[in-house]
């Protein structure tokens, strides 16, 4: 339980990691995770969803020092507090080389595949190596000509000069092709995610409510990619961080934007309203 002096009426703290509870070197600053051990020994459940791999936001959690629920690959993994995997959707797997194949002789792109427990990856990338160094989480490579299909939580494309205009493209040609089958959405301008169709960060969340007796009501979430709105808009209360893309903005109007990952806007939200 919470402690009487909060008039609280959430229960559930759900955030997105990178943009929005990471700080811009993609780490958990001592503020953040001061704050998300004060939300736990006050009582509230915390819940990481992201589009990341559940296999790197267990290291962030371990980090963290508290147990969390783990929304990953946008939704289409959650897992509980104890690592169990609760719920998992799998993009379609008649339609994973055809949508590899609408894009994969386009030059600079890096294809990526979330397989089961695997990151699976078109070609080489010094830059993702070494973002993903301190997590241990390392990609290996796998023929874009014949990819596995099985197990794939999600398809996801950048380019080496981080072109928008053409992931926007492959975005409006998946969605023409295969969007009754597909969710797809940008987790930043930079980075376009399909997963199977019902998927999304919000649908977890419910999940994960409910799981505890809980609703969306009882939901605090924060977000800055077109990949968080769906949470943004289901949960009682989702607050955009003020360095959202515009196109997030358009989508949620009337939620409260607060400031930015590199000031921990979102500890000190927490810390001013709930503790």
């Amino acid at each position: 339980m919470t402690t009487e002096r909060n008039p609280s009426p959430f229960r559930i703290v759900a955030s997105d990691l990178d943009g929005t509870l990471l700080a811009p070197n993609h780490q958990l600053s001592p503020f953040s995770k001061q704050t998300l051990q004060q939300l736990h020994q006050q009582g509230y459940t915390f819940i990481f969803a992201t589009g990341r791999h559940h296999i790197d936001v267990a290291g962030i959690r371990e980090i963290a020092g508290i147990p969390a629920y783990m929304i990953t690959s946008n939704g289409a993994r959650v897992h509980d507090q104890d690592n169990r995997e609760m719920y998992s959707k799998n993009v379609p797997p008649h339609r994973v080389q055809a949508i590899i194949d609408l894009v994969k002789n386009e030059p600079g792109l890096y294809i990526h595949l979330y397989r089961n427990d695997d990151w699976l990856l078109s070609r080489e990338n010094e830059l993702l190596r070494q973002f993903h160094e301190e997590s241990g989480f390392a990609s290996q490579q796998f023929d874009a000509d014949n990819a596995p299909t099985d197990g794939i939580a999600k398809i996801f494309f950048t380019h080496e000069e981080r072109d928008h205009e053409l992931l926007t493209r492959f975005e409006t040609l998946i969605n023409q092709q295969f969007g009754d089958e597909l969710n797809v959405a940008f987790s930043t301008p930079w980075c376009l995610e399909v997963m199977s169709a019902g998927v999304s960060k919000g649908h977890a969340l419910q999940a994960v409510a409910e799981s505890l007796g809980l609703t969306l009501d009882h939901c605090i979430a924060f977000g800055d990619g077109m990949n968080d709105a769906e949470m943004l808009a289901m949960a009682g209360k989702g607050l955009v961080m003020g360095t959202a893309h515009e196109k997030v903005f358009r989508a949620l109007p009337d939620n409260e934007v607060i400031g930015s990952h590199a000031d921990d806007a979102v500890a000190h939200y927490l810390q001013q309203h709930l503790l």
